[in-house]
């Protein structure tokens, strides 16, 4: 999946001879927590977040702080055609809340860790009715092939499959499947050999 699929395109975006209160405004008003500072031709100067906002709203009521003071100048970017991945390990990696995307120099959207999150919970089938089967294949070759085989033998439809990072041997098989009884898929699993630690309906 890239990153056009998932970003906000025409994000809100605001210059950088705005002040603070301005930025802090737009972002209530708008209900975002980033802002990209453009200059003309959508040319991306930096990124600011509420969180550097708020750090410098104080002490620009005593001293001359600006809005351009607390801009990251450099801020960790990604381009439209990156992977997903790319972006959520940058995220997970830097521990930001969001970032610009750019292409030649102009900004073309914006994606933050909720647009990420959003992904992997429509990919994973979260938010729909289904059924569960966690388990331990092991390293047998045909092993995994051999289980889709059983699944589905026994009723189940397979929406999605997650894995843990594991060695294979070790790793733990998620199969999230369209509702079913999940009760003869462990029966017949087991019977195979195969570690079946959970199975919900």
């Amino acid at each position: 999946m890239k990153i056009n699929s998932l970003m906000i395109t025409n994000p809100i975006t605001i210059t950088e001879n705005a002040s603070i209160q301005e930025a802090i405004e737009l972002m209530k008003i708008n209900s975002i927590r980033h802002l990209p500072v453009v200059a003309k031709g959508n040319r991306l100067k930096g990124f600011i977040t509420l969180a550097d906002l708020k750090q410098g709203l104080i002490p620009s009521m005593l001293t001359d702080v600006s809005l351009s003071d607390l801009i990251v100048r450099n801020p960790i970017m990604v381009k439209p055609d990156d992977d997903v991945e790319s972006a959520a390990r940058l995220i997970y990696k830097h521990k930001i809340g969001g970032m610009p995307v750019v292409k030649n120099d102009k900004l073309v959207g914006i994606i933050t860790e909720s647009d990420i999150l959003r992904a992997f919970i429509d990919m994973m089938g979260l938010l729909t009715a289904s059924s569960r089967i966690d388990l331990v294949i092991g390293d047998e070759p045909g092993a995994f092939k051999n289980v889709l085989q059983i699944i589905n033998d026994n009723g189940g439809d397979i929406i999605n499959v997650g894995i843990t990072a594991q060695e294979i041997s070790k790793r733990v098989y998620y199969f999230r499947l369209a509702t079913c009884d999940t009760a003869c898929i462990k029966k017949a699993l087991e019977q195979k050999g195969y570690e079946v630690l959970d199975a919900m309906d």
